[in-house]
């Protein structure tokens, strides 16, 4: 299996070999890229093939465990953001008339 973390101009990944019934808890700690990153583990979540997972998770062999961190910023914030600060356009079409002709 491997642990895989990605920041910025960083793409890091591990493989780690760990006995039957490991956990990814257990894989992220052999793959020491907290440590190596200096990572704050309280802030950190986990993912298995992009899906969340939590630190106590079994992994099956071959499972690929990503090391994700919170959001910077709310998707939803940020969209509403971007909304406010683009023009608003019209509600007319343009050109031509509309209707069943």
């Amino acid at each position: 299996m491997t642990v895989v973390w990605a920041a910025t101009g960083v793409q890091d990944v591990v493989p780690v070999r760990l006995p039957s019934g490991a956990t990814v808890a257990d894989a992220v700690a052999r793959s020491r890229l907290v440590e190596h990153y200096g990572l704050d583990a309280a802030r950190l979540r986990f993912a298995v093939f992009g899906k969340r997972a939590a630190a106590d998770a079994a992994l099956s062999d071959g499972d690929r465990v990503e090391i994700t961190r919170a959001l910077v910023a709310d998707p939803k914030e940020s969209r509403r953001r971007r909304a406010l600060a683009q023009p608003l356009a019209k509600s007319a079409p343009k050109g031509g008339r509309r209707g069943g002709r």
